[in-house]
């Protein structure tokens, strides 16, 4: 009887009570997830190897129990248990034990986003529907297009929030009893893998979706390449109204032709040329629309301008590709143009995402410490050719020697810091051997980023740029993406002898620009 129980279970006001679940993981995912099940009544047992002091405080409060061991193997607890649905928070790999044990037991095995769409209807609008949700993913600028594309629906007068791997569960959202017209939902690969995995009657069926990008990112996780873009293709899944997708990146436009999508479904392509008719691109300097208009064969809509952007910060490349894609899920929604270019203007990036921290005789000192894949490092190369790059960490199973081929080269040197150093000094001297390598060989934390400024101060020249773009991930020498950034600009203002950079040290003519003290979210890109 449980099959036939849980396709009753898509409905806030469905009969959840009773219902065995076992919820792997105890952060802010998975006691969002507990949070929300004992809510409606199931018996949850939520099983994690280190339970946070505060979350573990709050379980018996709301109703739920707590397991805490090792999980290299399935705990007798837990089989004990019986659960009829397992909910597993997104850092649960397919070959973990407890997933595998999931899936070969023949249990029903959901992510929070699963969770989240079926008791969608807890909170409704005045029709009587659901929020709207937008889907965003890619290898690289999901937390940035998800901010982009939340602001924009703000200013066109919709209650929007950006949710989801941006650090906010999707969850909290659905559950607010403010409500919302439309949740903009940051996904990683991690989450839809899992949604991959569902066969539901109420299967999540966003108004509009976008995969970014494509590059070899998380293998270790997925297992291959193929595993790793299956999964991000699950993103246009039963999309009802528009399918945006990068007319640079086939591989994109690819997942679109092959998604099974709600007939009537539009699939919408952006980049940095020329548009056509359903596309959004730039001409001549402006921004402009030409899928979500009347007459889009012979006309199109402006949104800004490349010099506009240029003076707000937002003019690298691929920032503008971001604004592109964004603009499409926001026009989805009928944003007026006008209200996309006005919250252009209040926009502001994330720190660590290509974020001048100082300008000191004639050096520009650049954070892009988000920058932990290949993929992302190439665009901020882009932004910044010939700088002194700082690259290295966790390469996370990518190999980074066709990056250092194609942008490596043009670098006036490089400084290569954490545990993968060897690779990527060797891929140097394969593929751009005229390039000066320096190993800060630093195990410590604290005396990484001051060796690193450092040697960085004795390459650079007036004119120059040091430019921290890892290519990889942070966790082998730091807490997170932000905290290494965070350093990198510690060391740097105690060089050159400041606190905080000033007007001189943040001025708008840079391809990027910091905003708030913290990040969103402070876990690696997934």
């Amino acid at each position: 009887m449980t099959a036939d129980r849980l396709r009753t279970l898509t409905s806030w006001n469905a009969d959840w009570k009773g219902l065995r679940v076992a919820v792997l993981g105890l952060s802010v995912t998975g006691f969002s997830v507990a949070d929300t099940l004992t809510e409606l009544g199931a018996d949850v047992l939520v099983v994690t190897e280190n339970a946070d002091e505060e979350y573990a405080r709050l379980l018996p409060v709301i109703g739920a129990r707590l397991w805490t061991g090792p999980l290299d193997a399935v705990p007798v607890e837990l089989v004990e248990f019986d659960p009829e649905v397992v909910v597993a928070s997104p850092g649960f790999a397919p070959r973990h034990p407890l997933v595998v044990w999931a899936r070969d037991s023949g249990i029903a095995l959901w992510g929070d986003v699963e969770l989240a769409w079926r008791v969608r209807d807890k909170v409704v609008r005045d029709d009587g529907t659901p929020a709207d949700w937008i889907l965003i993913t890619g290898t690289n600028g999901k937390t940035t297009t998800t901010r982009l594309t939340a602001t924009m629906l703000v200013a066109g007068g919709l209650r929007a929030a950006p949710v989801g791997n941006i650090g906010t569960p999707v969850l909290d959202a659905v559950r607010d009893p403010a409500g919302f017209d439309a949740l903009v939902v940051e996904l990683s690969s991690h989450q839809l893998w899992y949604l991959g995995l569902q066969d539901s009657p109420d299967p999540l069926s966003p108004h509009a979706a976008v995969c970014l990008n494509l590059a070899d990112d998380h293998l270790e996780w997925h297992g291959s390449f193929e595993e790793y873009r299956a999964a991000k293709a699950h993103v246009y899944d039963n999309t009802r109204v528009a399918c945006v997708y990068n007319k640079a990146d086939a591989a994109t436009q690819a997942m679109v032709e092959d998604a099974e999508v709600v007939e009537g479904a539009r699939a919408i392509g952006f980049d940095l040329g020329t548009p056509g008719p359903s596309d959004l691109g730039v001409v001549e300097g402006i921004l402009v629309d030409r899928a979500f208009l009347d007459d889009r064969h012979r006309s199109a809509l402006e949104l800004t301008t490349v010099d506009e952007l240029s003076s707000l910060g937002l003019a690298a490349p691929h920032i503008v590709a971001n604004i592109l894609a964004a603009a499409a899920l926001a026009r989805s929604l009928d944003v007026p143009p006008a209200a996309i270019r006005d919250s252009l203007r209040r926009f502001r990036l994330d720190p660590h995402r290509i974020e001048i921290v100082a300008r000191h005789e004639g050096i520009t000192w650049v954070d892009d410490s988000k920058a932990t894949n290949p993929h992302a490092a190439a665009s901020s190369l882009a932004a910044y050719p010939g700088a002194v790059w700082v690259l290295g960490g966790l390469l996370k199973g990518v190999d980074i020697s066709e990056l250092v081929a194609a942008r490596g080269a043009a670098s006036k040197a490089a400084i290569v810091i954490g545990t993968d150093r060897a690779a990527v000094v060797a891929a140097f001297e394969r593929h751009a051997p005229a390039v000066p390598v320096f190993e800060v060989d630093a195990v410590e934390t604290e005396g990484v980023m001051a060796r690193v400024v450092e040697l960085a101060a004795g390459v650079a020249r007036d004119g120059d740029v040091v430019l921290l773009a890892p290519a990889a991930a942070s966790f082998d020498q730091f807490a997170s993406y932000a905290d290494r950034g965070r350093r990198f600009a510690a060391a740097v203002r105690e060089r050159i002898g400041t606190e905080a950079p000033g007007d001189d040290d943040r001025a708008a003519s840079g391809p990027g620009q910091p905003s708030d003290p913290a990040a969103p979210n402070d876990a690696d890109d997934a």
